[in-house]
């Protein structure tokens, strides 16, 4: 099998190189050997293989590559940030092959019709998209089938576990709230609750890119020229004359040096038609930089020789501003994963007796969340303005996102001994910009990073942000499980307000009023939320795909302007953001990809 932590001598020049074998770069040379078997490919990916990890291959184990000391996410420290109190944030972002879809939390989310629609690119509609989309996917979930595909290499379904009595509390108590309950949530138009489905197979294996596109290539002894080499970390792309991408330099990750040897030596190697590069929204635009492709003031800050200006390169980052909230619940044991959350699991007992909570991702329903009119009005006349330029017209889109989480969704293993439940909440398309630099020519050098959440100058993100709380909170209240809030992880109110936390020994009663927040219960939640927000691990936008004069970065072909034979294929290229999990549209931009390049090389 093709599969190297050596790059052997001979290799020495490909047809198509793709630097970072994450969610995209698998799917693009999976697809691209699959048409052209005598094509060379040769995939760079920084981390390890995934095959055989059971942290990964099991869903119940996904919090244990969100610790720092973690091999399978790296994580991208961001500087102090003022709107955020002072402070940082610490991004993750996939560290092994199949990147993020590898080692992310698998809730299946699709973005909205006029979210595509929105990029205004040509060949990128939705309608254009739909059988990309559904290329991906064998669909084992509710609602119009049509609407899904039921042949490709990633299943979605519910997996081996699902908390039903957590989840059918969430879905009744939404119906008491008044608030819209879907069969499929995911149909490009609808917006509402559903009850979950993830990219888990109906046997309770997560599904990501590297088991379910790639290595079935490698093993089959049909694609001898798909090459993957791992633990090594691309350093720039390398260009002629004529700035065409010629190949690329790469070493050893240190990360996998049994000595800890920082001081590998570089090597190269050369690609005849295309380099591709698939390192995602925090890695694409400083490997740009370190090539010397960007913003003129920052390479020359960096001490890199100008190549291609491109002022867009990492200028634009977004994320989904997001925040947790556990609350107390009468689930027993058995209907949590909080045992793991405690770590108090013995991970070899669950494997070998075949635990049905392996399967499961502990995210039970699914959010759209969109609010009425009246409550739109209550936002303040700024958020109304802005709701009725960008939302009003567009119904299918949400203003945020949830996650129902029948468990405390963190290693924490100070949290006082219970059973929780947790909503998570995810802002879809925040104002706030940030942008992500290089200070310097090594990949050792600090970064210039801010994510800048919550630095819009009208408060709208913290706005939207405060009425996901106040209405996701209603739901958990009327829920028969309900037994409180975990006070440590919500606003401080104080004790004689109305919306102060509480421990109930018993469900509320079903004539249960909405709270009503005063002024200063507002100041307190607005205060928490700029202390608490973090990132939701949904980084996108830093390499834009728009008009060069609008600050783009490549065309409508993944083409990077001003250079030749370079391809970006990743959340990076992202023109804006979409209401939904990233990891879908991480999917469709490689088989998007993939199809470009295969009209492109005439494969």
């Amino acid at each position: 099998m093709p599969l190297y932590t050596q790059l052997p001598e001979d290799l020495n020049e490909v047809d198509v190189i793709i630097a970072g074998g994450g969610t995209a770069g698998c799917i693009i040379a999976a697809r691209l050997a699959e048409a052209a078997p005598a094509l060379s490919i040769l995939v760079i990916e920084g981390g390890a293989n995934n095959e055989g990890n059971p942290l990964i291959k099991h869903p119940a184990f996904l919090l244990a590559g969100m610790v720092p000391e973690s091999k399978t996410n790296m994580f991208v420290q961001g500087l102090p940030e003022e709107q955020l109190g002072g402070r940082a944030q610490l991004v993750p972002t996939g560290g092994i092959l199949g990147g993020g879809s590898s080692t992310n939390f698998m809730m299946y989310s699709r973005a909205s019709r006029s979210d595509y629609d929105g990029w205004n690119t040509p060949g990128w509609s939705t309608d254009e998209l739909m059988p990309l989309i559904n290329k991906i996917e064998t669909y084992h979930g509710p609602g119009d089938q049509s609407r899904h595909g039921h042949n490709g290499p990633i299943h979605i379904s519910a997996g081996t576990f699902r908390s039903e009595r957590s989840r059918e509390s969430f879905i009744a108590a939404a119906q008491k709230a008044d608030r819209p309950v879907v069969d499929d949530a995911q149909a490009f138009d609808e917006i509402g609750i559903q009850r979950a489905v993830s990219y888990i197979s109906p046997e309770g294996i997560r599904q990501d890119t590297a088991s379910r596109y790639l290595l079935p290539k490698l093993k089959d002894g049909r694609h001898p020229e798909l090459h993957v080499l791992l633990q090594h970390l691309v350093l720039r792309i390398l260009f002629d004359d004529n700035k065409k991408a010629v190949g690329v330099e790469f070493k050893a990750n240190p990360l996998f040096s049994a000595d800890g040897e920082t001081s590998t030596p570089t090597q190269s190697v050369r690609a005849r038609n295309l380099v591709v590069v698939s390192t995602g929204a925090l890695g694409t635009p400083i490997l740009l930089e370190r090539s010397g492709v960007g913003n003129p003031e920052v390479l020359q800050k960096a001490r890199v020789k100008l190549v291609a200006e491109l002022r867009g390169v990492g200028a634009t980052y977004q994320d989904h501003p997001s925040c947790l909230y556990p609350y107390r619940s009468s689930l027993a044991p058995e209907e949590t994963l909080d045992v793991f959350t405690r770590g108090e699991l013995d991970f070899g007992e669950w494997i070998k007796n075949k635990e049905p909570r392996l399967g499961w991702n502990v995210m039970d329903a699914s959010c759209k969340w969109r609010p009425e009119e009246s409550e739109v009005d209550e936002l303040g006349s700024v958020f109304r303005a802005a709701w009725d330029r960008d939302f009003k017209s567009k119904p299918d889109r949400p203003i945020a996102i949830g996650a129902y989480v029948s468990s405390f969704p963190a290693m924490a293993t100070d949290v006082p001994r219970g059973q929780y439940i947790t909503v998570s909440n995810f802002l879809t398309y925040p104002y706030s910009r940030g942008h992500i630099h290089i200070t310097g020519p090594d990949p050792s050098s600090p970064l210039d990073f801010k994510t800048g959440l919550l630095s819009d100058p009208h408060n709208l993100d913290l706005k939207a942000l405060v009425w996901t709380y106040k209405i996701h909170r209603e739901i958990v209240r009327r829920m028969s499980i309900y037994r409180g809030e975990l006070p440590s992880w919500h606003p401080p109110f104080p004790a004689d307000s109305a919306a102060a936390c509480i421990a109930i020994d018993e469900a509320l009663p079903e004539s249960v009023e909405n709270i009503q927040y005063t002024a200063q219960d507002d100041a307190i939640l607005e205060k928490f939320l700029v202390e608490r927000v973090a990132t939701g691990w949904h980084s996108l936008g830093t390499c834009r795909m728009a008009p060069l004069e609008e600050g783009g970065v490549v065309d409508k072909d993944l083409n990077v302007y001003g250079v030749g034979q370079l391809k970006l294929a990743d959340l990076s290229i992202a023109p804006e953001n979409v209401g939904a999990h990233t990891n879908n549209t991480a999917l469709m931009i490689g088989e998007k990809a993939a199809k470009i390049i295969f009209r492109e090389l005439r494969v």
